[in-house]
């Protein structure tokens, strides 16, 4: 097989939006358990901002450039790979070099692309499906019933978590910068919702479930309205991950506070988290429960205006890169 010609992102050097380079790659065919896949829309991550300003460094033998998440069509398979046919519409959660024509995954981390959304939108779902499904209801645990609260509610993660915990039957809390952005958590579902420039939400809420992705102070906010045996995943700390905390709430109570990170799990732990994602969340997407809600697109070439538009924070949903 010839090698194929595919633009990527990269950034040379740290710093802002205008650091941001498109360049012109050769890819190497599929390897043993990879599949390369025409790009149809890649989407755009905090993440991707972090490893932009240097601070999030991508792991050992992720392919090379920005973009964790992508939609498209098979365009090769590597050796072992019978789960999928040239041509099939798919997304895939990849470790690297998702901004571009073609991306490379690992098949585990591939899955079909659910029904009743367009395959564009459908790049919106992998990153957020993927680490709301792993924090929210395996680490989380949480249970129907149960009240759940989401920081960053207008955010591609906290609109995924809210439609995910409804449709498993939770409570479901968001708190969000602005009336318009807590307007759009009801609307997607959110029982009650917060403009935290305007209302104190932690004197006025109890949960049993916390995602948060804010840190700084709160955290302590968090551990105070935590029910008895509450758990609080952090994925991650727009505020500061060095905090200092009362525990003795913690210990009563018996709380949990943990976190994690995605990007960086051995694949087989990937795989495993795309057959729950496959099995559970694929249902809510095709019975229209769960929608990416899709902020804006730019094209690969406007990279440096999508970040832009992520680091302004006035964005509601997902932005995408449309190669």
């Amino acid at each position: 097989m010839v090698e194929i010609s595919s633009r990527i992102v990269v950034a040379p050097e740290p710093g802002g939006p205008e650091k941001l380079v498109v360049k012109t790659v050769q890819l190497a065919p599929p390897a043993p358990g990879e599949v390369l896949i025409d790009v149809a829309a890649a989407g755009v991550n905090r993440p991707d901002v972090f490893e932009r300003m240097g601070f999030y460094p991508a792991p050992e033998g992720a392919p090379e450039g920005l973009g964790l998440e992508v939609s498209g069509t098979v365009r090769a398979l590597g050796e072992g790979v019978t789960e999928f046919a040239i041509g099939d519409p798919v997304v895939a959660l990849v470790s690297g070099g998702g901004y571009a024509d073609v991306a490379r995954a690992k098949a585990g981390s591939v899955l079909p692309a659910p029904d009743g959304v367009s395959l564009v939108d459908a790049a919106g779902l992998p990153e957020t499906v993927f680490t709301v499904w792993t924090n929210v209801f395996d680490a989380g645990a949480l249970k129907p019933g149960e009240r759940f609260l989401v920081h960053g509610g207008a955010s591609g993660i906290g609109t995924t978590a809210i439609q995910m915990a409804k449709a498993h039957g939770a409570y479901v809390i968001a708190t969000a910068g602005g009336p318009d952005r807590a307007q759009l958590c009801r609307d997607l579902g959110a029982d009650r919702a917060f403009d935290y420039h305007a209302e104190d939400w932690s004197a006025a809420i109890s949960a049993d479930v916390i995602l948060d992705m804010v840190g700084g102070d709160y955290v302590q906010k968090n551990l105070n309205c935590l029910n008895r045996l509450g758990r609080i995943v952090m994925i991650a700390f727009l505020k500061g991950s060095r905090v200092e905390v009362d525990l003795m709430g913690l210990m009563l109570k018996r709380q949990t506070l943990t976190g994690s990170t995605l990007r960086a799990r051995p694949d087989a732990e990937k795989a495993a988290i795309a057959q729950a994602v496959q099995t559970h969340v694929w249902p809510w997407v095709e019975a229209g429960k769960v929608r990416p809600r899709v902020d804006s697109t730019f094209a690969l070439d406007e990279v440096s205006k999508a970040h832009a538009r992520m680091d302004a924070g006035g964005h509601a949903g997902k932005i995408l890169l449309v190669p």
